[in-house]
């Protein structure tokens, strides 16, 4: 072992000990790895820098924007509503989940996905009187699961063929990983739809949470040329919502109470909602609804400046004992009040007729400026903005869905690489302004942090190599008298299956790619089914929150515990391994 090994092996397990600790964020800790490997002079400038130049990190930040400008333009959320349909039981509702999680992490950022999805599944729940955790996790499953399906379909493939192409070595085509993907996807499909149920946890419903919340009383209308026009309520998916309940329906003079799911919506009805915050942020992602009252057409923002907002009113707001109409707010404020709640109850009646009283708390929809220039201001206690509340801009949702799939036909019939049609597509919905410049360039659409860690890991790997270090490690993987190359497929996969339980899945995979390399060309053979384990291994996190963000996005809101992760994680795992296992060799060889 030379002194250049020693010291990347050193490195390599305080990043490993950072990571598994999570105390340090990880983008922080790759960057402190990258400049230790860079200052003990093991790798160069360039190759330190290298990561940030790759063809997989390139097209994961294009990927980016592409998924942005599908949420933006509301495109994924009319996908998903149509794919998930009304199920009537756990069964069916397991399956209608899977089914359209996976098929769209095929093509989009699987992350993108579970966020869109996850109020879906809430929805689920409460309809069929179940805790949500019986299936989020599923949830992120099916994603990670579908995500393997596609070279596209999540970042870990990506990086792993930016890789192969420094290597020299062929690129990936976008669906030649779905010769594994596809059967890893029915096994894990069909382990979630039998055994799941009788593993995953009863939690608290969703409902519950939000009962002693604050409550509002919003109003939306049916505007005109609405797709939810002469369908029911039950179909236009306003029959269960996440964070609220129709209460009534007024069409002209005549007024609807305790509405029944099969009543057919009009033109011009106006609808009564009642719930959470949130419920004005659920309502404005269906296509075909737009606030009544409030004058939120009048302020003459653009659907990407439109912003979701509570503030509460303080003794010195100007309009305390006046009624909001005498207040002139918007014209004040350039703020549309679409609510108000005092003490923690909805304040029921026209909005514009409301006498204002101090500690009143106001739902407003207004621009991002609103924030910056009142959130210090006397008038007002708090200010508090609604994450994510921008609405959808569903006019430009076709040309949205029309760029995907286009980016994807022009990979498939080899008109572009994947980095190239990625890169058209993200300008073209930037010039189509399915999504702006500045939501594209936002941290919401494109994920710096996990670029840098990307970035940053490549220096790792390539440390790993470059000190000699991979090849030591596989001497003491692969003894002395030799292995079969299918015994030493398995030892790369498990130890990438470990690493990414500890650590990032895109970590694993740079850090045991040079590893299985040197694996193949000591055995003298075809390093690809090395590579493809790897690619699956290092995407197969499922007994731990760490190893994959979707996994830690519905820990929350499932009320999962480690334990949780483990119990179901473990056989799934096991039921992965062994298909992906059983064909890589078949359709790669060795």
């Amino acid at each position: 072992m030379t002194v250049d090994i020693l010291i990347t092996l050193l490195i390599v397990l305080a990043v490993l000990g950072a990571l598994v600790s999570n105390r340090v964020p990880a983008d922080m800790t790759m960057m402190a790895a990258l400049v230790m490997v860079l200052v003990t002079g093991i790798i160069s400038p360039g190759e330190a820098l290298s990561g940030f130049a790759n063809p997989g990190l390139m097209t994961i930040a294009a990927l980016y924007v592409v998924a942005a400008a599908l949420r933006d333009t509301g495109a994924i959320y009319w996908v998903a509503h149509r794919l998930l349909g009304q199920p009537k039981s756990v069964l069916s509702s397991q399956f209608r989940l899977i089914a359209p999680a996976s098929i769209l992490s095929a093509f989009l950022n699987n992350t993108t996905v579970v966020a869109m999805m996850i109020p879906a599944v809430q929805e689920w729940a409460q309809r069929l009187r179940l805790s949500a955790s019986k299936l989020l996790l599923p949830l992120s499953y099916a994603a990670i699961l579908g995500g393997t399906c596609t070279l596209i379909g999540t970042s870990t493939n990506l990086v792993v063929d930016g890789l192969v192409q420094e290597k020299g070595l062929p690129a990936f085509g976008i669906f030649d990983v779905a010769w594994v993907g596809v059967p890893v996807l029915l096994g894990g499909a069909a382990f979630m739809l039998l055994i799941s149920r009788f593993l995953l946890p009863n939690r608290a419903s969703m409902a519950s949470q939000w009962e002693d919340a604050r409550e509002y009383h919003v109003e939306m209308l049916v505007a005109k040329g609405s797709p939810l026009a002469g369908r029911t309520i039950q179909d236009g998916g306003l029959r269960n919502l996440t964070y609220g309940f129709l209460t009534d329906i007024q069409r002209d003079e005549r007024l609807f109470t305790a509405v029944g799911p099969e009543m057919t919506l009009q033109e011009g009805d106006l609808l009564a909602f009642v719930g959470v915050p949130e419920c004005a942020r659920e309502l404005q992602r269906i296509n075909g609804l737009q606030a009544a009252h409030g004058g939120a057409h009048k302020l003459g923002l653009n659907n990407h400046q439109r912003h979701l907002v509570e503030v509460v009113l303080s003794p010195e707001f100007p309009g305390i004992g006046r009624s909001v109409k005498e207040t002139g707010f918007r014209t004040r404020y350039q703020a549309a009040i679409l609510s108000i709640s005092r003490n923690g109850k909805r304040v029921p009646g026209k909005v514009g007729e409301q006498c204002l009283k101090v500690g009143d708390t106001l739902l407003l929809e207004t621009s991002q400026q609103f924030v910056e220039q009142y959130q210090y201001r006397r008038d007002f206690m708090l200010v508090s903005p609604l994450k994510d509340s921008t609405p959808p801009d569903f006019r430009r949702a076709p040309q949205a869905v029309a760029v995907l799939v286009a980016m994807v036909m022009a990979n498939v019939l080899g008109l572009a690489s994947t980095l190239e049609a990625a890169m058209f597509a993200a300008g073209l919905m930037i010039a189509l302004r399915c999504v702006t410049v500045n939501r594209s360039r936002m941290n919401v659409s494109v994920n710096l942090p996990v670029l840098v860690v990307i970035g940053a890991s490549f220096a790792l790997g390539k440390a790993m190599e470059s000190s000699g270090a991979a090849a030591w490690i596989v001497e003491q993987v692969i003894p002395d008298g030799g292995l079969s190359p299918f015994m030493a497929l398995v030892i790369i996969y498990l130890l990438t299956a470990v690493f990414t339980e500890m650590i990032t899945n895109n970590a694993a995979a740079v850090l045991v790619f040079p590893i299985a390399i040197g694996v193949a060309e000591q055995l003298g053979v075809s390093p690809m089914p090395f590579i493809v384990a790897v690619m699956f291994a290092a995407s197969a996190s499922f007994m731990t929150p760490l190893g994959y963000q979707t996994n830690l996005m519905v820990m929350g809101p499932g009320g999962y515990t480690f334990s949780d992760y483990l119990k179901i994680g473990f056989p799934m795992s096991v039921v992965v391994a062994v298909i992906s296992l059983t064909v890589i060799p078949m359709v790669w060889g060795f």
